[in-house]
């Protein structure tokens, strides 16, 4: 047990929750287990996550067909099974909330990702998930799209707890940061607490790299007289995009103007490595842990990750190594052709995409089980 890495990192500051969530999970007792033994403190999910549990499995479909027997409609049918796994998962964590103060032992649920572009939708639809859950341990799922920033910042005035994902951009990133103070600063002048709102920024990493890298690519031939630059930017991306955010990190929550909100018992938005699960099988398998260990931060991982890091993982504080080296990275990529900011809006459609399309197909599972 002191020398399972996944504990380590809980001393360098890092907090490792599992991006995963299915009820066999929950009531077979091992995520007890990872709270216990591995130290595993939260848990987030997404559509594709849940299409995945309940699609390809027979463990809802009593609940499944029970429901369908007193007519309720697929969506109905999905956001039961959903809020039940999380309500039981937070339910699980809710010691270790009460042990950090409130700090960790979440569990997210999303929003319809259909939603992603209706701002009023998605606040709408937040307040009702947050009131039916009715967990203080759950955050609420906010894509970071255009339309998304003013539903957190309205959330957040309200005393809702967000989880902001599908960020991929570091302009976008700011934009999320001030969106969480803002709505701070919404409720501190409507009279009413900050203490104990709590919200998490979640970068998504690997993608970047399986988008970029092949761009890179082509130059990575002899005779090329940009070889050079490209064999140090490939496969780097991704971790130099973490590094430089953490700095806009430290600079906006340093801020006078946060500071401010701190003394009114506000914290911090933390950043959220997701998307850490490496892609490319000639990375190592624990590539998007390993170089972006820091304090106040989170890593989101799914079981197979983190059974990976239990075995060879060595943690130690990287996220701050080399700052200037991975902002050289950042600045080579137009020598190269390539528009960060592009790469990251492209990356921000496609993730609203990759989250429709498992959605629809779990629309389409349940009518079928359904009608069983």
């Amino acid at each position: 047990m002191e020398d399972n890495p996944l504990k380590k990192l809980e001393t360098l500051g890092q907090s490792i929750w599992l991006d995963y969530i299915r009820r066999d999970l929950i009531e077979s007792g091992k995520l007890r287990r990872l709270i216990d033994e591995d130290g595993l403190r939260g848990m987030t999910s997404n559509p594709a996550i849940f299409e995945k549990a309940i699609a390809e499995s027979n463990i809802y479909d009593q609940d499944i067909h029970e429901m369908s027997l007193n007519k309720k409609n697929v969506k109905t049918i999905y956001e039961a099974l959903s809020q039940r796994d999380v309500q039981g998962a937070a339910d699980e964590f809710i010691s270790v909330y009460e042990k950090t103060d409130s700090k960790d032992g979440y569990v997210s649920l999303e929003v319809n990702p259909h939603l992603a572009h209706d701002t009023k939708g998605t606040i709408e639809e937040a307040r009702r998930l947050w009131d039916a859950l009715n967990r203080l341990n759950v955050f609420i799922k906010v894509p970071a799209t255009s339309e998304g920033l003013p539903a957190i910042q309205q959330l957040i005035s309200e005393g809702i707890n967000v989880n902001v994902t599908l960020l991929f951009g570091l302009p976008r990133y700011r934009q999320v940061a001030e969106a969480y103070i803002a709505g701070l600063e919404a409720r501190v002048a409507q009279g009413k607490s900050v203490k104990h709102i709590a919200s998490v920024a979640s970068f998504f990493l690997s993608r970047i790299d399986t988008l970029v890298d092949p761009l890179v690519e082509k130059f990575i031939e002899p005779g090329d007289k940009k070889t050079a630059i490209a064999k140090k930017v490939h496969g780097q991306v991704a971790i130099s995009s973490a590094k430089a955010a953490y700095q806009i990190y430290k600079e906006i929550f340093g801020s006078n103007r946060f500071k401010k909100l701190f003394d009114k018992g506000a914290r911090v938005q933390r950043l959220l490595w997701a998307s850490t699960s490496t892609k490319n099988p000639d990375y190592s398998d624990i590539k998007y842990i390993e170089q972006i260990i820091g304090p106040d931060t989170v890593n989101t991982v799914p079981l197979e990750t983190i059974d990976a890091y239990r075995d060879h993982g060595d943690p130690k504080l990287r996220l701050e190594q080399d700052v200037n080296g991975a902002n050289c990275i950042m600045a080579h990529l137009p020598e190269l052709g390539i528009n960060i900011d592009k790469v990251t809006q492209q990356l921000e459609d496609e993730g609203v995409k990759k989250f429709d399309e498992p959605f629809d197909k779990l629309m389409k599972a349940l009518i079928k089980k359904s009608s069983k």
